[in-house]
């Protein structure tokens, strides 16, 4: 297997931090400079519209989501409209795809195998949806997943509910799938529902197996 990094944040950052954190490793990894890297983080309330985002798919007018302290942000990512809040975890891969790996569909489905994987473990039946690109279970949508490729490297990536505020998802029409219900495994599992250390070691190491890389842990200070 390939050897990366991996760089687990214990803060949530904010999303434009994140990006210009991601863009920054996107040139680097392009030239060489650095492994292939994955960030595993949370981010405070923010709603960001990807290239595919339509405004009428956002609820609440920007103006009360500042006065609520909900951050809107565009994104490079593809698909439309979602909600992120502490209690996701959300998947940064920055991946170098050789030719033979796999492309944008076999990259999608290995994103959404390490959601299905990761719910699976904890006695979720989870399971993806022909033509839509995420992770449900028989309760809703629980893991919702955009990306970009730049000279086949992938950025941007996976969030999954693990035990978010799920009213933040009230504010949106979610991936713009209209009467589309958001869950969490916290409202799936309830009191048997994993904390969100447990989650994110799982995470890691679905994502190990599934993109087949051997992770090693980093620091934030060593990206």
């Amino acid at each position: 297997m390939t050897s990366a990094r991996i760089c687990r944040f214990a803060q949530p950052m904010p999303y434009a931090e994140a990006v210009a954190l991601q863009e920054r490793l996107v040139r680097a990894r392009i030239a060489d400079d650095i492994p292939d890297t994955l960030l595993l983080l949370q981010h405070p309330p923010t709603i960001t519209l990807g290239r595919r985002g339509r405004r009428e798919h956002l609820l609440t007018p920007p103006e009360q989501l500042k006065a609520h302290g909900i951050a809107l942000e565009t994104s490079a990512r593809g698909g439309d409209v979602t909600y992120h809040a502490p209690g996701q975890w959300v998947l940064y891969p920055i991946l170098k795809l050789g030719p033979r790996e796999m492309g944008a569909h076999g990259y999608l489905h290995a994103l959404e195998n390490i959601a299905i994987g990761t719910a699976k473990t904890f006695g979720v039946n989870a399971f993806r949806r022909d033509g839509m690109a995420g992770a449900w279970c028989p309760k809703g949508k629980f893991a919702a997943i955009g990306f970009k490729f730049t000279r086949w490297v992938t950025w941007h990536g996976l969030s999954l509910n693990v035990n978010p505020d799920l009213a933040g998802f009230d504010l949106i029409v979610g991936c713009g799938l209209v009467g589309e219900p958001v869950t969490s495994l916290k409202a799936v599992l309830h009191e048997n529902a994993p904390t969100m250390d447990a989650t994110g070691d799982e995470i890691i190491r679905q994502a190990e197996t599934v993109l087949a890389r051997t992770l090693t842990a980093v620091s934030p200070n060593e990206l």
